[in-house]
């Protein structure tokens, strides 16, 4: 029997755009700053009375272009603890920043980040496809030289770079969840599955992390399905998903129904790269049981919960 869905709980899945506003800041101090005003309109939400978990996309700002430094010199981490230190990293900028907006608005609320595994198949045909891009482009000589020394694959053009590229299998089950549901209940605002989570494999000797990088609005759908959320909120850097986005004949879009947004994907009308994981994942969810998934922007996401403002993606 499922548990009874909280309409105070919602489950907000921070995109990188909405992170990182317009222009995005280069490095983590910008990126702070940034934060300072971006996340207003979650306080505003926390003050309202919703029971918030957070997820995000990415990591810090400048990142990549740390390691490719220190992988000069020693072995960058595998990608496992890569998503481990995306989690803590920028799960605490999120965690300073919300709290003390929250508390400026004379809110007390206790915040949490956890760092979450997220269960995969090991025979995910993702693992023989490696796809998605990660780290910073390498000229040719360097992909060959580090495809021979460390293993890795890669994809690209003399013109666009070389990158390497990792498997992307999907989310199976967030280990977590059950910690999250508790610390939830109890009033904690819980910041989880950062960057997708940690991608684990099921052996005979317990869980062991894999070299791969998971989808976040997948991971994102997946944990709200698992909480029982009665909606999950996508925010990214548009108010209102389009159809013929960036053309002429481009018309916003206020309510889909499952049926029709599976239909927009098949007509590619959302691109993988782009609004596609999102329509994707807000299915899922809704299918799973959910009432609705919103998609907006973060200075959106009031008028998105009081109904007018975002995209309704519901049965």
């Amino acid at each position: 029997m499922s548990p009874p869905r909280d309409p105070r709980r919602l489950v907000v899945a921070l995109g990188r755009r909405a992170l990182r506003g317009p222009g995005g800041p280069t490095g983590p101090a910008a990126w702070l700053r940034a934060l300072e005003r971006s996340l207003l309109p979650l306080a505003d939400v926390v003050a309202a009375g919703f029971r918030l978990v957070l997820t995000h996309g990415g990591g810090l700002p400048g990142d990549d272009l740390v390691r490719v430094e220190a992988g000069r010199t020693v072995p960058p981490p595998t990608l496992d603890l890569r998503r481990a230190e995306t989690q803590g990293a920028a799960g605490y900028a999120i965690q300073q920043v919300l709290g003390n907006l929250c508390r400026d608005r004379n809110v007390e609320v206790p915040i949490a980040v956890v760092v979450t595994r997220v269960r995969v198949d090991p025979d995910d045909p993702a693992f023989r496809r490696p796809s998605r891009p990660v780290g910073p482009p390498y000229s040719a000589a360097q992909a060959r030289r580090l495809g021979r020394e460390r293993g890795w694959t890669f994809a690209g053009s003399a013109a666009r770079g070389h990158r390497r590229v990792v498997p992307s299998p999907r989310p199976r089950s967030v280990l977590e969840a059950d910690a999250i549901r508790r610390l939830s209940d109890a009033g904690v605002i819980t910041i989880a599955a950062g960057g997708g989570g940690v991608p684990v494999v099921e052996t005979a000797l317990g869980y062991r992390g894999v070299e791969a990088v998971l989808q976040e609005d997948a991971t994102a759908a997946l944990l709200a399905t698992a909480l029982a959320a009665d909606r999950l909120i996508f925010l990214t850097g548009v108010d209102r998903v389009e159809v013929g986005y960036r053309t002429a004949r481009a018309i916003g879009i206020e309510r889909l129904s499952v049926a029709d947004a599976r239909a927009l994907l098949t007509a590619g009308e959302f691109p993988p790269g782009s609004m596609g994981p999102k329509i994707g994942a807000a299915v899922e969810f809704v299918e799973a049981g959910g009432r609705e998934a919103i998609i907006t922007s973060l200075p959106g996401v009031h008028a998105a919960l009081d109904g007018r403002a975002g995209t309704r993606v519901v049965p």
